[in-house]
């Protein structure tokens, strides 16, 4: 696909657009990773149907390393950028779709999205101050790699292997390729802001969200604990329960594409129907 690019918080951030024309989707990817992990929502049936865009985060991807790193590699900082790139591509009346670190993102920057049809996540906890890390992370030692500012190839290979599902047989290469060419103060960055104030508490943000919220999750998630995102109360979440989608990790979007895109694909119709 041809790489586009757009302003927004001072740098210029690259992204994909589908082929498709019907409402609009924007995907955000996840810690040390790239709009490409969206490859398949993109080229398929998916991105045929709606106008999908995925974007690469500043110091991600073919974006620019943020011009002010303190002041973006962080969730106020991601969320705003987010909010104007969507401004700026009139997407602001779409479903706007957050995996991992993008979940985050996205439940951060619902404020800053008014319009929105809907939000989903997936890979995400919703976290408050201090956040729960013991329970709404599972052990796994591959996630002092997602906050460390430089990573061995050794500890970027058992973050991209923690991603997917125990025993999924993906080639490892892309997403090594996708940590390696981040930039290294944007999860040392995050890391450090994870303080009294640097994020909205996305516990309450959940409980008191007023749009249709859709939570997606790999059966065989290797990083975060589903027990945890269920005990939360959540009055909008789509069907009354966290959708699980078998044979997936922490990347359903890669790992099993069809039933990710068929999941989506079914909110995005509800809460856009006219």
């Amino acid at each position: 696909m041809d790489v586009k690019k757009v302003e927004a918080g001072g740098q210029q951030i690259a992204y994909y657009e589908s082929a498709g024309n019907g409402p609009a989707v924007m995907l955000i990817h996840g810690n040390s990773a790239s709009k490409q992990t969206f490859a398949a929502q993109l080229t398929g049936e998916f991105g045929q149907k709606y106008r999908v865009v995925a974007m690469d985060l500043p110091g991600h991807g073919e974006s620019d390393q943020a011009a002010e790193p303190a002041k973006t590699y962080h969730m106020p900082g991601y969320a705003a950028v987010v909010a104007e790139v969507a401004q700026k591509l009139g997407l602001t009346d779409g479903v706007f779709v957050g995996w991992s670190l993008g979940g985050h993102i996205v439940l951060e920057a619902h404020n800053l999205l008014p319009d929105a049809a809907g939000f989903v996540i997936f890979g995400t906890p919703p976290l408050a101050f201090p956040p729960d890390m013991e329970n709404a992370f599972l052990p796994n030692p591959a996630m002092g790699a997602a906050f460390a500012e430089e990573l061995t190839q050794e500890q970027m290979a058992g973050f991209a292997a923690a991603c997917l599902a125990p025993d999924c047989t993906h080639d490892l290469a892309p997403y090594v390729a996708d940590i390696a060419r981040t930039d290294g103060r944007a999860r040392a960055t995050m890391a450090a802001s994870i303080a009294p104030d640097g994020y909205q508490d996305e516990v309450e943000i959940v409980r008191n969200l007023k749009r249709p919220l859709a939570i997606l999750h790999g059966e065989q998630e290797q990083l975060v604990n589903a027990a945890y995102i269920s005990g939360l109360e959540m009055p909008t979440l789509w069907r009354g329960a966290v959708q699980m989608i078998p044979g997936a990790g922490h990347t359903p979007q890669t790992e099993t594409p069809e039933a990710f895109s068929a999941l989506l694909s079914a909110f995005v119709d509800e809460v856009t129907a006219v």
